[in-house]
């Protein structure tokens, strides 16, 4: 029998919650994930790729099927990364109706780029329906208590952050 794996891939700056509920729901459908952080030269992160790296498997670290997840980091195509790892799907989030045109273009290329792997659109749980890193970084920028939106070390890493910033 061929192990399912599907890439979840993001730039995750930061791993947010709504991330943590997608991250629950691919495990149910798939055998293995790869959590894929993007190295995109056209965005400016907050957080340093390692930095990322370390609080995404910090915030993985309890959660029921850890040991079928791994974290990495990728450049160029998804498509060609999601193929040399043998995935059979890419997992993207869905939280608004803005998201989907978006999403629907990436699909449809990815798929014209290699049609051997299928995108999957996950909903987080409403209660996570309206997160985004941005909107966290920006809020625990001007101090927002943001702890029930993100894992703990990612809580703890941005006032760290924003108070070496300031």
């Amino acid at each position: 029998m061929s192990v399912k794996l599907a890439i979840y891939p993001g730039t995750f700056d930061p791993i947010t919650n709504g991330h943590l509920d997608i991250i629950k729901r691919a495990l149910k459908l798939f055998d293995r994930l790869i959590i894929a952080i993007g190295e995109n030269p056209a965005k400016k992160p907050l957080f340093t790729l390692e930095e990322r790296i370390f609080m995404i498997n910090e915030a993985i670290r309890d959660l029921p099927g850890r040991n079928l997840i791994e974290v990495e980091s990728f450049s160029g195509l998804l498509v060609e990364y999601a193929k040399s790892k043998g995935a059979v799907a890419i997992i993207r989030g869905l939280r608004a109706v803005s998201d989907f045109e978006y999403e629907l273009q990436l699909a449809l290329m990815n798929r014209k780029l290699s049609n051997s792997i299928d995108t999957v659109f996950l909903m987080p749980s409403l209660k996570w329906i309206f997160l985004s890193s941005s909107i966290i970084k920006e809020a625990a920028k001007f101090g927002g208590d943001v702890s029930d939106l993100v894992p703990p070390i990612v809580a703890q890493k941005l006032k760290e952050k924003f108070r070496a910033i300031k």
